[in-house]
């Protein structure tokens, strides 16, 4: 993560930060993530019965999809100088619009939406992530996340 100057903050906002390395999301992640949740749907674990489906085949599910957020947009988000630490602080907006069919290759883009400072020594900064889907004219989802930075 690229540190700015809080007095720079501002000139960020409204930009996109970049997009991050494609990554191919695998059925072994994807029954990882069924045993890890308990959500053993079919679409997601049995690739010929999902073949029958619209899909066409197995589908990552999309909270599978939001938790590699973390992962891809590390490389991309800016944060205060200084930071010391960083935390999720949730979601504004979740939409899952597209799935993701298992094999795809994925990454999310960024943009800046917000920076200011909820408390003294603490930024929080809002930003729009978009997880694009290789080859797929609509995103998987469009996020709004909030990110706490404490310098």
């Amino acid at each position: 993560m690229p540190q700015v100057p809080v007095a720079e903050l501002k000139d960020y906002i409204g930009k996109e930060l970049g997009r991050s390395e494609w990554f191919t999301v695998d059925q072994q992640r994807v029954d990882q993530f069924a045993d890890c949740t308990g959500d053993h749907q079919f679409i997601h674990i049995d690739p010929e019965k999902a073949a029958q489906t619209p899909f066409g085949g197995t589908i990552a599910h999309g909270f599978l999809s939001l938790s590699l957020l973390p992962m891809l947009i590390d490389e991309l988000m800016i944060r205060p100088e200084g930071t010391k630490m960083g935390v999720n602080y949730g979601l504004d907006s979740l939409r899952f619009i597209q799935p993701v069919r298992v094999g795809s290759r994925v990454r999310v883009a960024a943009t800046l939406l917000d920076a200011y400072e909820k408390n003294p020594g603490q930024w929080l900064l809002k930003s729009r992530a978009v997880m694009e889907i290789e080859g797929v004219e609509k995103p998987a989802y469009i996020a709004e996340t909030l990110a706490l930075c404490v310098v």
